[in-house]
């Protein structure tokens, strides 16, 4: 039976050797409250494990996007499962919930047991900077839809919040102060207009930006800020979070703000990265289209009333995270702008 279905072009036993090379990395994602191991038909999680009174569930669910060109095409795939799970950790972090596990989905045109590792090897990296649980996943082999050598991974996080915790932004009033943590550079956004910039301008990926090649500069991995701003979120102090993903600060930051609100930014107040400024540079980008694309040196956005401020900044501190003051939450007509520029 598997040797007609290896000829149809799916390898069972390589599927088989790659669970078992996956099962050591996923290893050191577990939590207690996670029922049964690896390879069953359903992962299960315990809720009554959690020290909640009503709990939330919040789901989010991501892929990569064109990043995994990058990828692909320069045989780097350690980093690739980081930004899957990043990318939906982040989003359901925004609503005051803490990841709790995490499910992966890789298609692929062939199984090469050693590139599945590495992918899943970054997964759970990732899952272990989030403190969630990578319980389960699927590995399609699908020759006749992939070219050779490509595949495709999504991922899908459920975290938890009490609901009197539930963060939607409708505490975020006028005077409020945007608090900004900074982007480990493009993230997973933008990689469309990335790849074209570099193939317009016939760049070499060993060329180097801030004393890094290209490619190491645009495939470092999507930050995780679950550590970073945990204690905040417990604290309470936090009126609104942001995800700052496709669409920049432009469409994202007003995506929490109440009606009749809007964000003035100062982003002479956020430190530079050498990436976008190359990135301006090399196709020749208008400077506010930058901050509609790309995240601009920020990943993630705490908004917090004045009076919290300095406790925030403290909490950041604490974790090890520099928070950047970077605008104010005001009365005004137009969703944000942007000062500085």
């Amino acid at each position: 039976m598997s040797e007609a279905y290896k000829s149809s072009g799916v390898d069972i036993h390589a599927g088989y050797e790659a669970v078992e090379r996956m099962k050591k990395h996923v290893s050191l994602t577990m939590r207690k409250e996670v029922l049964g191991g690896l390879g069953g038909f359903g992962a299960a999680f315990d809720l009554s494990q959690l020290n909640m009174t009503a709990p939330v569930l919040v789901s989010g669910t991501d892929g990569v996007g064109t990043k995994l060109r990058l990828a692909i095409d320069a045989d780097r795939h350690d980093t690739i499962g980081i930004d899957a799970v990043a990318m939906c950790v982040n989003d359901i972090l925004t609503t005051g919930a803490l990841p709790l596990y995490f499910l992966d989905y890789l298609a692929l045109n062939k199984v090469d047991p050693v590139v599945v590792e590495q992918i899943v090897k970054g997964v759970a990296e990732g899952c272990v900077q989030s403190e969630c649980a990578l319980i389960g996943g699927e590995t399609a082999e699908m020759g006749d839809m992939y070219h050779t050598g490509d595949y495709d991974i999504a991922g899908f996080a459920v975290g938890a919040v009490e609901k009197a915790d539930y963060v939607t932004g409708e505490n975020i009033r006028s005077g409020d102060v945007m608090i900004g943590l900074t982007s480990s550079g493009i993230h997973s956004n933008g990689y469309s207009l990335v790849r074209k910039i570099i193939r317009d301008n016939h760049i070499d990926l060993n060329a180097m930006i801030g004393g890094r090649t290209v490619l190491d500069t645009i495939i470092e991995p999507t930050r995780l800020y679950v550590k970073a701003v945990k204690d905040v979120i417990q604290s309470g102090k936090i009126h609104g979070m942001c995800h700052i993903t496709g669409g920049g600060f432009i469409e994202n930051i007003p995506r929490v703000l109440p009606e009749g609100l809007s964000a003035k930014i100062d982003v002479s107040a956020i430190p530079e990265q050498p990436v976008f400024s190359w990135l301006e540079e090399q196709g020749r980008l208008d400077r506010l289209e930058m901050y509609n694309v790309f995240n601009m040196g920020i990943g993630f956005v705490l908004i917090v009333s004045q009076e919290d401020e300095q406790a925030v900044m403290g909490m950041l501190a604490a974790a090890g995270e520099q928070g950047i003051l970077m605008g104010t939450i005001e009365e005004n007509a137009e969703p944000i702008t942007l000062t500085g520029l």
